[in-house]
């Protein structure tokens, strides 16, 4: 976020500065050269306690997840696995409504969309008042995250042809369909295994990556609308609009009522959902809509609308939403032959080549870019091998990759079963090869660390975010 208003800001750190961002030379030659910005300089003091609290509760999110998705697997590789799918594809609902959806259906359309608004609202948070809103500062993560989106549906693509060659045009092209599944981080596994291997790392690589994760998102979403909709019933996508906009004069005039909130936001939702375009883009645009005010974004001493919208929401999302759309998503049959039978399709390999090697390098070469076209430097206390840690670290995917499997193949299918297996495999070899990379690392800044926590005026705030 920026830095505070209202309050004596703290200094920035000096290879945030532009003065401090000349040349290596003496002092005296220095104020002739050119300005370098820095990548991955540290942010402000209340930036790095936002990082801190929102790294707390998304390694929270990511245990949970993890512990659904191994409860998933166990139960659908054991003797009892029938009841895992009977329980999956238990439909319930109105048809009428066109809400006569299974309960996995229940959980990628509905409770994915609360996992939505919450990004919805932390990327408006992001452009109005944090990293995005600043353009120079918002040319890294958006660089990388395009470039990690763009080169692991190019991989899964050159992957699926050079392994289906002399294979029919149609059943190439649904195996193509699968392009998106590997484009996508999943920013609660990642942010959980940082955590845990990552602790120390500098707050300006965390901040990273949970900024280029927002941007990841609204690609994801903006790639589902787009990609995975197949019909769209113009009337009722308008029709929409009406409560979106209820939504929104409802929170303009603080009308915060949780049961008077649902309304609105159910119905556009549903109408969103019944126009054939994914439900999850309402909880994008209901995320979009709520007001953010930079004044207050700004102010240590108050909590936005926004803020306070997202952090009831968050521990809902990440407690229970993504948790029991990952139970009933992660539930593959690997027994009897379902292994053996993922390793040989295609999509499956396309989608861990994609993972592995174009996530770390779409988000490697992505930051590269913004260092040679721009003239920016690495921040002086960070090394190159720290950007390719944390770019290993983006190839762990698993809530939006499966659930474009889902859309790409059809739940249940298949094909959907050995891509799920392939996300699984792929995000764990990413997580391990980022854990070899950062462990090394993570030593090296634990020590830094303990020098820059030092406080001798002991104002609660660390003396290396004010002027030395």
């Amino acid at each position: 976020m920026a830095d505070e208003t209202n309050a004596t800001p703290p200094a920035p750190h000096p290879s945030d500065t532009p003065e401090a961002n000349t040349t290596d030379g003496p002092p005296d030659a220095s104020a002739a050269a050119p300005v370098r910005a820095r990548l991955f300089g540290r942010g402000s003091w209340k930036e790095a306690r936002i990082v801190a609290e929102y790294l707390r509760a998304e390694t929270v999110g990511g245990a949970v997840l993890l512990i659904a998705a191994v409860a998933a697997l166990i139960w659908a590789n054991s003797p009892w696995r029938e009841g895992y799918a009977t329980l999956r594809d238990t439909v319930v609902g109105f048809e009428s409504l066109h809400l006569d959806l299974s309960l996995g259906a229940w959980a990628a359309d509905g409770l994915l969309a609360i996992f939505f608004l919450v990004a919805g609202i932390e990327l408006k948070r992001e452009f109005v008042a944090g990293d995005l809103s600043d353009r120079r500062r918002a040319a890294l993560p958006i660089a990388a995250a395009v470039c990690g989106v763009v080169l692991p549906a190019v991989l899964y693509v050159v992957t699926v042809q050079l392994l289906n060659q002399g294979l029919g045009a149609s059943e190439l092209s649904s195996i193509l369909r699968g392009w998106a599944v590997p484009t996508a981080t999943d920013i609660a596994f990642a942010l959980a295994v940082l955590a845990v291997i990552g602790s120390h790392l500098p707050s300006g690589l965390r901040s990273f990556l949970l900024t280029l994760a927002v941007v990841d998102d609204l690609i994801a979403i903006t790639i589902i609308a787009i990609f995975y909709t197949e019909s769209v019933n113009l009337l009722l996508l308008l029709a929409a609009v009406v409560p979106l906009v209820a939504w929104r004069l409802m929170l303009k005039h603080s009308m915060l009522n949780p049961f008077l909130l649902a309304v609105p936001a159910l119905l556009a939702w549903g109408l969103v959902h019944a126009s054939g375009v994914h439900a999850t883009v309402a909880g994008v645009l209901l995320g979009l809509l709520v007001p953010v005010s930079r004044e207050l974004e700004d102010d240590p001493d108050r909590h936005s609308l926004a803020e306070r919208l997202e952090h009831r929401i968050r521990p809902f999302s990440a407690g229970f939403a993504v948790p029991v759309f990952a139970f009933f998503a992660a539930g593959v049959t690997v027994v009897g032959g379902g292994l053996g039978a993922a390793v040989r399709d295609s999509a499956a390999i396309g989608v861990v080549v994609g993972l592995v090697v174009g996530k770390a390098v779409g988000v490697l070469g992505g930051t590269w870019a913004v260092a040679r076209f721009t003239k920016a430097q690495l921040d002086e206390d960070l090394t190159w091998t720290d950007v390719l840690g944390l770019s290993l670290l983006s190839g762990v995917g698993f809530t939006v990759s499966l659930l474009v499997g889902e859309l790409a193949f059809g739940t249940g299918s298949e094909r959907d079963d050995h891509v799920k297996l392939a996300v699984l495999v792929g995000s764990l070899i990413a997580a391990l090869l980022a854990t070899i990379v950062l462990r090394a690392r993570n030593r090296h800044y634990r020590l830094v660390e303990a020098r820059e926590r030092v406080d001798t005026d002991h104002d609660g705030i660390p003396d290396v975010y004010q002027a030395q």
